[in-house]
């Protein structure tokens, strides 16, 4: 969808924890009334003139009231937008009225998405139509897995201009994280686990690497599941949680891109828990941790601003070929990921695709082949990311 409509961005969830600090972020960065024209969009109007009011923002911003429950709404909400921008999860249970609305009017879209088994039934049921009608359809734009996906991106367009080919190995190694998952990352983690309760075959997808590449399967991939010493980066290093949506995301960019990173590409992602003993202890330790499945927070519920602000996280890629040739590169936040960081990226991409209508064809996407540099730039510009290669 590239001619302008009344609006260009309507933020849907304004009136929860992440959908607010979107809101905030957006009229901090661009204002009410300046060239981004934005909304902010829920269930309530009472609602969201009140949190209107409690973040300064305009009284002129336009409030448009829709219902994940009333699809007539959801196309009316999204026929009067170049992009939605939704917080709303489960996105398993609130999102898929919304995705087929978009799909169909060629209304961009971003959300926070980390539910693979629905991500991947969305692509079946509505990726053909978001090709014909133009829609920029692009999940998970926060935490997960804008840093991982990004970031290896951003090591193969290195490769390519030192070596002059992709590196067909590539470690992503969480060095530090410092914030909370969101009670939304909760929810959504809890309505997987539900769904393949009752639904088994589900299983199949949540296992499967490539369970976001349309029938393409690549080569086998470490499982991440199991802590190991690694002699390259003399450290200890444990599974990490995020790690079973952001593979599958990387996996799918590599796809989208035509193989880029190569069709025997490998990469796996884990945390860095340091070496020794010490290392060994902490790996096992949070190899061993269930607390997720059992942690009580719900959406809508967060941290402090002043916990939001002392949170930031650095992640390592480390790229390899069995010629020995190796980059390194990092991608650091400024703020805790699950909301800080995490509503800024999604705010940028949002800017993004609406300042660049037409860059990639309609269809369903990740960030990096929906956006690659013009994101990263964005993101290093606004958002308080870095992006560097190091030695």
């Amino acid at each position: 969808m590239s001619e302008p409509r009344e609006l260009g961005i309507i933020v849907y969830g304004a009136t929860g924890y992440t959908g607010r600090l979107v809101c905030e972020y957006l009229n901090t960065q661009y204002g009410a009334n300046g060239d981004v024209k934005w909304a902010m969009a829920g269930r309530s109007r009472d609602k969201l003139a009140a949190v209107r009011d409690e973040l300064g923002i305009s009284a002129e911003m336009p409030l448009v009231v829709a219902d994940a429950a009333n699809p007539e709404s959801m196309r009316d909400m999204v026929a009067r937008t170049n992009v939605l921008l939704t917080t709303v999860g489960p996105y398993q249970l609130y999102g898929s009225e919304l995705v087929a609305a978009c799909a169909a009017a060629g209304t961009d879209y971003v959300d926070l998405c980390g539910e693979p088994a629905w991500m991947h039934e969305m692509i079946a049921a509505h990726g053909e139509t978001a090709k014909a009608s133009g829609a920029r359809i692009v999940f998970s734009c926060g935490f997960d897995s804008i840093p991982f996906d990004l970031g290896v991106w951003f090591l193969q367009q290195a490769a390519r201009e030192q070596f002059g080919a992709p590196l067909p190995r590539v470690k992503g190694r969480v060095r530090v994280m410092k914030g909370t998952f969101s009670g939304g990352t909760l929810a959504s983690f809890k309505a997987t686990m539900a769904a393949a309760a009752k639904q088994p075959e589900l299983i199949k997808v949540l296992t499967d690497p490539f369970a976001l590449t349309e029938g393409h399967a690549g080569v086998e991939q470490p499982s991440g599941m199991a802590p190991v010493y690694e002699e390259d980066l003399q450290s200890w290093s444990a599974p990490f949680v995020m790690a079973t949506i952001n593979t599958k995301n990387i996996h799918r960019s590599n796809f989208l891109l035509g193989h880029q990173y190569g069709e025997d590409f490998v990469y796996d992602e884990m945390l860095l828990t340091g070496p020794g003993e010490q290392g060994e202890s902490i790996a096992r330790a949070v190899a061993a941790d269930k607390s997720m499945a059992n942690d009580p927070r719900q959406p809508g519920e967060g941290p402090s601003k002043e916990e939001r602000d002392a949170g930031h996280y650095d992640v390592l890629f480390v790229g390899s070929n069995p010629q020995g040739q190796t980059i390194k590169a990092s991608v650091k936040g400024d703020k805790d990921p699950g909301y800080g960081s995490t509503s800024k990226m999604i705010a940028e991409s949002a800017v993004c695709l609406l300042e660049n209508p037409g860059n990639v064809p309609g269809g369903i996407y990740t960030p990096a082949p929906a956006m690659g540099g013009l994101l990263v730039q964005r993101l290093q510009k606004n958002a308080g990311l870095t992006f560097r290669l190091e030695d």
